[in-house]
């Protein structure tokens, strides 16, 4: 199905405004209201974790609620946006960028490439998301900020909501092994 170029540029618009917004309040359930009820949204956990939130609401409570959940001083600026108009295929290409800053005066950041491939649905919702990231970068930046001491309490607590599911060998909600969410994850 082919989408008008104005309507895909404004969704873009529409969603980085609600980024910034989400940003500043350091919760992003707002961007629920941009997703289809049955919408899908995942990512890869490293080799042995995939998430998935399947439906709009376990988008806004686990997605961009939970598991956002802690990561306040954080932003996440888009940097590039490659559209296709004929399959309403969107990526963006975005930043994880800490408030906090180095002894150089660097920011804390993610090293590597990030990004969100959306499924654009019509009218002004996405039918899915699938983000990419280095998880193995995303480690090594959360130990560095250990060490320097630059961890927000709201960052521990997601850790040790992480660390304790491990050791009870229980998965989180929407955290399923690898290859076995309910919606395939590409």
């Amino acid at each position: 199905m082919a989408f008008d170029r104005a309507e895909l540029d404004d969704m873009i618009e529409l969603w980085l405004q609600a980024n910034r917004d989400g940003e500043k309040a350091g919760n992003w359930r707002n961007l629920a209201d941009y997703y289809t009820e049955d919408a899908t949204y995942g990512w890869n956990y490293g080799a042995e974790w995939d998430f998935m939130a399947v439906g709009r609401d376990e988008i806004r409570d686990l997605a961009i609620g939970l598991e956002m959940d802690g990561l306040d001083g954080w932003t996440y600026p888009y940097q590039s946006w490659v559209v296709d108009e004929k399959t309403g295929d969107m990526i963006g290409l975005w930043k994880q960028v800490f408030e906090a800053t180095r002894p150089d005066g660097s920011h804390y950041a993610l090293d590597g490439i990030q990004g969100s491939w959306f499924k654009y649905a019509g009218d002004h919702k996405f039918g899915w998301q699938r983000d990419f990231f280095d998880y193995g970068n995303v480690t090594a930046l959360f130990m560095e900020m250990i060490t320097d001491g630059v961890v927000t309490d709201g960052m521990t607590a997601r850790m040790t909501r992480v660390v304790e599911a491990a050791r009870k060998r229980q998965p989180l909600p929407g955290w399923y092994r690898a290859g076995q969410s309910p919606v395939p994850m590409w």
